[in-house]
């Protein structure tokens, strides 16, 4: 009884993560904030023609496509197909092929060893059980090959802005662990052990200066960003409006653009590249 309780447990688990993402507009978020992601990670990830490159959390494909431009061949991976249509156009867009495929980062549908890249462009880092998503990625990734990832670090600007959120968010589920804590380099290193070589950890900057005014910037993030939209389902009018107070002096407070009428924030993310063994 307990085996078949935690298995409908983690169905309806999977099933709330897959909501949240297909809220809002994650793919305009990706390609309105984080454009060079995916070309900055495949760069590092050495991917080159021929290759097999799983990438996984893929959302629209920030990551698969420009893979997929250099004449891999890619399969994306991600709990929330809704997020396909809009990868699906954008490839055809740029004449590429890549496979689309519903899976979870704790348990994907590969057989061992199956892709000479796996990838993960702040995608693999949002499911909770962090030891599981390690272990299914190096699993599917064959000896030798490469491991790539781009993860938000805890004290950066989105580390921070879910630290902000967390007073005001659903409880977590048991066992879970903070996102952003993909970011750290003691955590990552904990994670994968001694099964990858050829270890590099860059700690970089992406500007996000998308909006004129942090309000304006605040809204853009209730209105397109699925753990934002969540959070703010979550709570009564009363709390949303201690939120909307605390989200507006955060974005004013990091905002460093310095002049009226523009925005910029410096988001800090850990690019991660290794060899399994």
């Amino acid at each position: 009884m307990t085996g078949i309780v935690e298995r409908d447990a983690d169905r309806a688990l999977k099933a709330r993560h897959r909501a949240l993402w297909a809220a809002g507009d994650y793919p305009a978020v990706a390609a309105d904030l984080i454009p060079t992601f995916g070309p900055t990670l495949v760069a590092a990830a050495g991917v080159t023609a021929g290759r097999r490159v799983l990438d996984v959390g893929a959302g629209s494909g920030n990551a698969a496509i420009p893979a997929a431009e250099r004449g891999a061949i890619v399969t994306a991976a991600d709990l929330t197909p809704e997020l396909f249509a809009a990868g699906r156009r954008a490839a055809a867009e740029r004449g590429v092929d890549v496979e689309w495929v519903e899976a979870d980062a704790e348990a994907l549908p590969f057989p061992d060893g199956s892709f000479d890249v796996v990838l993960s462009s702040v995608g693999a880092m949002f499911a909770p059980h962090h030891q599981a998503v390690a272990d299914e990625l190096l699993r599917v990734c064959r000896p030798g090959g490469t491991l790539g990832m781009i993860n938000w670090t805890p004290k950066g600007f989105i580390g921070q802005l879910f630290r902000l959120m967390a007073p005001y968010a659903p409880p977590p589920p048991a066992g879970a662990t903070p996102p952003p804590m993909w970011g750290d380099e003691q955590h990552v290193r904990e994670l994968f052990g001694d099964r990858i070589i050829d270890v590099r950890m860059d700690r970089r900057n992406v500007v996000m200066d998308h909006s004129a005014e942090p309000i304006e910037f605040r809204e853009y993030w209730k209105r397109n960003y699925g753990p934002t939209i969540a959070v703010y389902r979550f709570n009564d009018p009363e709390r949303i409006a201690d939120l909307d107070r605390e989200f507006l002096q955060f974005l004013t407070a990091w905002n460093r653009a310095g002049q009226p009428g523009r925005t910029a924030y410096d988001a800090e993310y850990l690019l991660l590249t290794a060899r399994k063994r």
